[in-house]
């Protein structure tokens, strides 16, 4: 597979959870999954432990069993309002950015089991003891978020979720996801359509930055 022609700082800066462009119609070659896995595995871990699991799910009835789960949990979140903006309520052009995700994020409810190839990746919960939570989801969030780079350098979309964490226990049943082994996220993954991503409007540098002290 070609990987495209970006500087680091392009595909740091255009890495966007794609929702709404995913295509839903073409096939991702199980071997491109794998080769975004193997830079995956390149990343940190505490203590280099590498207790990190990767489980991908093609069968389009196991898609579409996560896909009703994944779509419950969505319905309570559009019912807490928070997809609305409701929480940027000061704000009018944090909202309107809201709104537009809770679109999208609805797009994705309702074609989640149409998605070609969902990821979730996973760590033994107690690798890095109980109250270790910053070492335990530092020790996988930095590989699922080189697999998403990757699979953008490689022309695939994904997106962060992890609403379907609300039925994690019936989610692991259904995979056969041992007990202690914990799911950090859900990634839909597909070829994207259209062309180019551009860097998303974030808050100024200046106002979250603090030097030496707060």
């Amino acid at each position: 597979m070609t990987v495209l022609p970006l500087t680091p700082d392009e595909l740091l800066t255009t890495t966007r959870s794609v929702r709404k462009r995913l295509d839903l119609t073409r096939p991702v070659p199980l071997e491109l999954i794998r080769e975004c896995l193997e830079i995956a595995l390149q990343a940190p871990s505490g203590s280099n432990r590498q207790d990190w699991h990767w489980v991908v799910v093609t069968d389009a009835d196991k898609r579409k069993a996560i896909a009703d789960y994944y779509a419950d949990s969505w319905e309570r979140y559009i019912a807490s309002g928070r997809s609305a903006g409701v929480l940027y309520a000061d704000d009018p052009e944090r909202a309107a950015v809201q709104q537009r995700i809770g679109t999208s994020g609805q797009y994705l409810a309702d074609h989640m089991a149409e998605v070609p190839v969902l990821v979730l990746p996973c760590i033994k919960a107690g690798s890095l003891g109980a109250g270790n939570q910053a070492g335990l989801w530092g020790s996988i969030l930095p590989a699922a978020w080189s697999y998403m780079l990757a699979a953008r350098a490689r022309g695939l979309g994904t997106a962060w979720t992890t609403l379907h964490l609300r039925h994690e226990e019936a989610i692991s049943s259904l995979l056969g996801i041992p007990e202690g082994i914990a799911q950090a996220a859900l990634i839909p993954t597909a070829f994207y359509t259209g062309d180019t991503f551009k860097p998303a409007a974030r808050q100024p540098l200046d106002e979250v930055l603090h030097v030496d002290s707060w």
